[in-house]
């Protein structure tokens, strides 16, 4: 049953991690300013780069995987910025006690994100994307 299902679910896991990515991407567009403020309160170098950064790969990662397009290469790209982001905005062990519950929440919601990422760079983006096509 899960094998007629495998390349559904795959477009579908695709999609929905796209739509995590994508409008967080797109927002940073639009409030670039803000996005840059965000990033150098947290003491960062650079905020204008990171900002840049991040709209590149968010938008761009989520746009090769609604494509299943360099998913692989996506998916690894996403999961390290993910991972690295989490570490300095959802660092839950250096926020005061009324702040720490919700950012541990959020930094191990990213880690789970980071690990179906991980799988879907070990399985690919399946038969309906176009690296499919590519390949066959």
């Amino acid at each position: 049953m899960f094998t007629a299902l495998q390349n559904p679910l795959s477009l579908i896991g695709r999609l929905l991690m796209a739509l995590l990515f994508l409008p967080a991407g797109i927002g940073k567009i639009g409030g670039f300013a803000g996005t840059v403020g965000y990033i150098g309160s947290k003491g960062l170098p650079l905020p204008e780069l990171g900002a840049a950064i991040a709209i590149v790969v968010e938008v761009g990662g989520a746009l090769a995987l609604i494509a299943g397009f360099g998913t692989r290469f996506a998916a690894l790209a996403l999961a390290l910025f993910t991972l690295v982001a989490s570490f300095f905005f959802h660092n839950y062990w250096g926020v005061p006690a009324e702040q720490a519950m919700m950012q541990q929440l959020l930094f191990f919601k990213n880690i789970g994100v980071v690990g179906g990422l991980l799988v879907l760079a070990a399985h690919g983006a399946g038969a309906w994307s176009l690296d499919a096509r590519r390949n066959a």
